[in-house]
């Protein structure tokens, strides 16, 4: 039998109709109570056109006082086939009242009239089900069948109902809402659903409700509004943690909302009782100053640390003021020294391995700006070795292979970066890829490596924030070495730091001067890339933008902002974005 079953299948996959329905009838004799035999019997005579064979073999079913109620639905649809939509509904009316005889036949019959495209069918079987038998849910299957008939309001309310009586997850109904709405809060998908969660709200006032018109006020982008939201569920929920108002301030300062996230994270400096989360929330706001400081700024930031290292003092668990404060001192106001000194008192406390992690990273990034690469590498390397495995680990080999390339070991920078190619993050990745190319490129053409050692000056300078002679250190490089290798590395360093000085056509110059010159090179993607998002977020020339993403889409399929060019062009062409 099991190669009959078998057989069938086959032919009637193949669309050998003929030969499986002599083996669904043989199977079909053999085993009247296998339904799926009936089934395969039937679609057979229905592809052949056999209509009246179709009709008496399921007349002979349904003669049976326990017929499967979905024979009912079969006959119905054979008469469909036949254009008898009068005969079907009959039989279709049958089917639904089979639920009142049993309430667990819902499934079935909805499942087998949404097969059919028999929507209306379907949801008055899974309805009548369910108000039969309340502890049955088919909410997921009628969000669906809305969904596809365009009632967008009723989609919305079932899929409300599985979040509210707890019968999925929220991120599995919210992913299915996401695909309805758009990041524009005037289109009609999204305003419906507002107004749907407002009236859910009202009628059972409940803080899920303030969730998730918070996360819709997030997918588009209004984050005051979220903010509002997000209050209003701290404040109902007693004594509950910041973590989602922390969440929302980082989503907010990502997208430079930069006034909402300072309120945000007022807030939680205001409120919080917990010293480590009101503690982040100091460095956040001193995170946004920074964004676009002035020197009476930086004199303010200033006085802030030391406030803050008088409040919290020196301590384990306030590690990340430590490093914020040398990042400042060292990066910001070019006074290394000091910053050394109080990472290394840093070090003396009891920590565990991760957090000894951050703090020698962090104050191995101050001695490479301090020039001082053979100390930075020795505490490099105590991390890769502690963490080798962890992404912290390879963060470590990254800036040992960057140290190394700064310091002009080209060799043992490159032995270390072959290591990281297969690096578990894509980001280390990538970049260990470039540079491992540049040093390779660049080596084979000049056994002097004279254009390397420039480059690496220059790209140190960059690192310690002193864009202007790094910019000039790159100006001698693309005067003195025209034609050699290094030429659209050069300018594409340039180019960012021209980007960074806010100096947007020097910036544009440059990355035109790569996707002219060098379209096959390595860095024509970053240049394609980086004019694309120039034009879209700077300069306002949607149309440039979009040309510029479309030559990645089509001939750099390989690309590491393959996935980001692809969103931007269709957000860019007016699609939905999901």
């Amino acid at each position: 039998m099991a190669q009959e079953d078998f057989l069938a299948k086959q032919y009637f996959n193949d669309g050998d109709y003929e030969k499986a329905v002599v083996f669904y009838e043989k199977l079909a004799e053999t085993n009247p109570r296998r339904t799926d035999y009936a089934e395969g019997l039937v679609a057979c005579y229905q592809q052949l056109e056999r209509y009246d064979e179709a009709e008496a073999f399921l007349l002979e079913k349904i003669a049976d006082p326990y017929a499967f109620p979905t024979f009912f639905i079969e006959l119905g649809y054979n008469y469909t086939l036949q254009d008898q939509s009068e005969k079907a509904a009959v039989y279709y009316e049958q089917a639904i009242q089979k639920i009142d005889e049993n309430a667990n036949y819902g499934y079935s019959v909805g499942y087998r009239f949404q097969k059919y495209a028999l929507l209306d069918y379907a949801i008055r079987a899974y309805s009548r089900a369910m108000e039969l038998k309340p502890d049955l849910n088919y909410d997921f299957q009628l969000a669906r069948i809305y969904g596809e008939q365009g009632d967008i309001e009723k989609m919305y309310q079932s899929y409300l109902n599985l979040i509210w009586e707890g019968k999925t997850s929220r991120s599995n109904v919210l992913r299915n809402i996401d695909d309805f709405i758009s990041e524009d809060p005037t289109d009609a998908n999204n305003i419906l659903l507002r107004k749907v969660l407002l009236k859910n709200a009202q009628q059972s006032p409940d803080v899920l409700w303030n969730e998730l018109l918070s996360w819709l006020f997030v997918q588009q982008k209004q984050y005051n509004s979220a903010f509002g939201q997000e209050k209003a569920i701290y404040k109902r929920a007693e004594g509950s943690n910041m973590d989602r108002l922390e969440n929302l301030g980082e989503i907010a300062l990502e997208d430079k909302d930069l006034e909402t996230a300072t309120s945000i994270f007022q807030y939680i400096v205001d409120n919080s009782g917990e010293p480590r989360v009101k503690l982040n929330a100091q460095l956040q706001l001193i995170d946004i100053v920074l964004e676009n400081p002035t020197e009476k700024m930086l004199d303010d930031v200033e006085k802030q640390f030391k406030d803050l290292v008088a409040e919290y003092g020196n301590q384990s668990q306030t590690l990340q003021l430590q490093i914020a404060y040398a990042n400042f001192l060292t990066f910001k106001r070019e006074r290394p020294e000091p910053a050394i000194g109080m990472l290394k008192e840093s070090l003396e406390l009891p920590m565990g391995r991760v957090a000894m992690a951050y703090v020698k990273l962090a104050l191995g990034d101050i001695l490479v700006y301090d020039q001082r690469f053979n100390e930075a590498l020795i505490l490099y390397t105590q991390v890769q070795k502690s963490l080798k495995n962890d992404v912290l680990g390879q963060d470590a080999r990254f800036k040992v292979a960057q140290t190394s390339f700064y310091k002009g070991d080209f060799d043992w920078a490159l032995t270390q970066l072959k290591v990281l190619r297969g690096s578990t993050s894509q980001l280390i990745a990538n970049d260990a890829m470039q540079l491992s190319l540049l040093i390779s490129d660049n080596s084979l053409e000049d056994s002097t490596q004279t254009a390397l050692k420039k480059y690496a000056r220059a790209d140190l300078l960059a690192y310690q924030n002193k864009n202007k002679e790094a910019i000039e250190a790159l100006e001698d490089i693309l005067q003195n070495h025209k034609g050699e290798k290094i030429e659209d590395e050069a300018l594409l360093k340039q180019a960012q730091l021209f980007e960074e000085q806010k100096e947007y056509e020097s910036a544009e110059f440059n990355y035109k001067k790569i996707v002219e010159f060098y379209a096959d090179g390595i860095l024509a993607d970053d240049a394609h890339f980086a004019l694309g998002e120039l034009y879209q977020n700077i300069l306002n020339e949607p149309e440039k933008a979009k040309a510029h993403f479309e030559k990645i889409i089509y001939n750099y399929q390989d690309s590491y902002y393959f996935p980001q060019a692809r969103t931007n062009f269709r957000k860019l062409r007016g699609d939905a974005i999901n």
